[in-house]
């Protein structure tokens, strides 16, 4: 009797880190390459002042949501000015 040998695909499909698969002609770039969408950049903005708030506080706990509404008015009241 003869060995069957295993058939080994025609195509093989490699993954390639930071780009998700799609088919033949198409690519996609990798997620950290595409651009913020503004209120994606607005959100990170206020987290930000948030924070610092939560800094100059102290560090104490208890007032988040305090310091997330300042931030908002800090960040949205400096772009309407503009």
């Amino acid at each position: 009797m003869k060995g069957q040998t295993a058939k080994e695909p025609s195509e093989r499909q490699h993954h390639t880190p930071g780009r998700i698969r799609q088919s033949a002609g198409q690519s996609q770039e990798s997620v950290h390459c595409q651009p913020v969408s503004p209120c994606d950049d607005l959100q990170a903005r206020i987290a930000k002042r948030a924070y610092e708030l939560h800094a100059e506080r102290g560090y104490r706990y208890g007032y988040a949501l305090d310091d997330w509404m300042e931030a908002e008015r800090d960040i949205l009241g400096s772009e309407c000015a503009s």
